[in-house]
């Protein structure tokens, strides 16, 4: 695509009404660990009106005429379209060209793609470091929240299955028992979700989901508390780009959001709790040890942080430089938890975080062959001996990482449409959690479906229903015991397929 029509798709209406000086703000990359004042950019182009002039014009019934006093009223109107055609067209002749010179900064590389997306768009303030209280927004100020959740959020849980006990046959019987109906639909944010979870309770359904403007919404089906077993909350002010539940804390969901903030949802203490705090750009996050104590932590910078959560603050304990490009996704090993997959620009590698350096850490092995950007990167859920990659080249692939050679092989490829566009979140395969060889993955197909994939490409089974799916579900998730299936939408609402 040409910078040309880029920039006719980019530059709407509306969006040139935003770009006026006071709105404009240009950010270049830079790190809130140096010490340097971030760089800024300010363009402040002079937009001048044409003064009226005195028009000379032709008229058919008086002649050759000075100024406006003699024409007749429909030659009085032309002139006045015709200056107001020459005053809109200078103006935006001027922020077009602001606009060809913002891009060709981006196109050189002094703006991330990151930044070049929040210039057009003023966003709210953060949020204040420290806990914030957990007040849902869509109830009546002061309420408390319902004893019921505490109650369900602390539910011990059935022992998790370590390896895939169903045969193929029954796995594929399971799928087809799992439904969705009316009552399985429901709008938990406000905004285009960006990650969704399932709390790991199993007498009721809970599950989370995070959206474009930094809200977090938790959903019990059948409940009826909030709107319709919605409660929902502002820790955040843009999109939560990862989200989970704590595997040995269940009363807490750590959220991440773009807007550099990393927060613990405490229900017992019901508070949103600091964990980690950048100026800007968080991205991804896994837990490194079976406590949840300690995380690994991505940027869109290419920089992972090592966070202890014992330790007093909301810094990390370690910041290391990967990629200088970008990061997309982080994964942990499930078993030896020292070993870490990460989503670069066009290679995926695995890294040992005793062995991170502060810059050119080596990879204990890459798996190569995407061409694209990759969305992400999962290690089989039980063994670890697989990774499955999502990538722009509309590929899925399957990788060996059962020794970690120096390449891991590739096992399967599966095309697959990637290309969602601008306005729905990217499609990414993640892993069943209750079968080590099968995964699921949103489409683009019409009409509408979730695809449930074995890892050695053969399709399982596709999610449809003609009344209550009728929109891309681009973010995905299995529960992890029982037979249930959430799918997220742009509109902010959850579909759950269960038996």
């Amino acid at each position: 695509m040409s910078a040309l029509m880029f920039l006719t798709k980019l530059l709407t209406r509306d969006t040139l009404q935003e770009m006026t000086p006071e709105n404009l703000e240009v950010t270049v990359r830079r790190s809130s660990r140096n010490g340097l004042a971030p760089k800024r950019l300010q363009y402040s182009p002079e937009h001048e009106t044409p003064k009226k002039r005195r028009v000379r014009a032709r008229s058919p019934r008086w002649g050759r005429t000075e100024g406006y006093g003699r024409l007749s009223a429909y030659e009085l109107e032309r002139l006045e379209n015709i200056r107001q055609n020459q005053a809109f067209l200078s103006t935006a002749a001027s922020q077009v060209s602001l606009a060809f010179l913002f891009f060709s900064f981006f196109l050189s590389g002094y703006v991330t793609h990151y930044s070049c997306l929040l210039a057009f768009k003023s966003s709210p303030a953060k949020k204040p470091s420290g806990p914030l209280p957990m007040d849902p927004v869509n109830v009546e100020e002061g309420s408390k929240l319902p004893p019921q959740l505490l109650e369900l959020c602390s539910e011990v849980r059935v022992n998790e299955q370590t390896s895939a006990l169903m045969s193929e046959h029954r796995y594929h019987s399971s799928l087809k028992n799992m439904k969705v109906n009316e009552d399985k639909v429901a709008k938990v944010v406000k905004d285009r979700i960006f990650s969704a979870a399932f709390h790991p309770c199993t007498s009721s359904l809970l599950l989370a989901a995070g959206d474009k403007w930094g809200k977090v919404g938790l959903w019990k089906l059948g409940g009826d508390w909030g709107d319709d077993g919605v409660l929902l909350f502002e820790p955040h002010t843009r999109p939560v780009g990862c989200m989970a539940f704590s595997k040995s804390h269940p009363t807490q969901l750590l959220s991440l959001s773009y807007d550099g903030s990393l927060r613990c949802m405490d229900v017992e203490k019901a508070v949103f709790d600091d964990v980690y705090d950048i100026e800007d750009g968080l991205k991804t996050f896994d837990f490194m040890s079976h406590d949840c104590s300690t995380l690994v932590v991505g940027n869109w910078y290419g920089e992972v942080a090592i966070v202890d959560r014992r330790t007093p603050g909301n810094s990390h304990e370690s910041l290391h430089t990967l990629d200088p490009k970008t990061l997309r996704c982080v994964n942990v090993h499930p078993l030896q938890k020292q070993y870490f997959v990460v989503a670069e620009s066009k290679v995926v590698s695995i890294y040992d975080s005793r062995n991170l350096k502060k810059t050119k850490s080596q990879a204990v092995s890459q798996l190569h062959g995407h061409s694209l950007s990759i969305s992400s990167a999962y290690f089989s859920p039980c063994t670890g001996n697989r990774v499955l990659t999502s990538c722009m080249d509309n590929n899925i692939r399957i990788y060996d990482t059962s020794t970690l050679t120096t390449k891991s092989p590739l096992l399967t490829t599966i095309r697959h449409d990637m290309h969602t566009g601008r306005w729905l979140t990217k499609l990414s395969a993640v892993w069943d959690p209750k079968q080590e060889d099968c995964f699921v993955v949103g489409s683009m197909m019409k009409p509408r479906r979730v695809q449930v994939f074995h890892e050695s490409g053969q399709l399982q089974h596709s999610f449809m229903d003609s009344e209550n799916l009728s929109t891309v579900l681009s973010v995905t998730a299995f529960h992890p015991t029982r037979n249930a299936l959430l799918g997220g939408n742009a509109s902010g609402r959850l579909h759950v397929f269960s038996d």
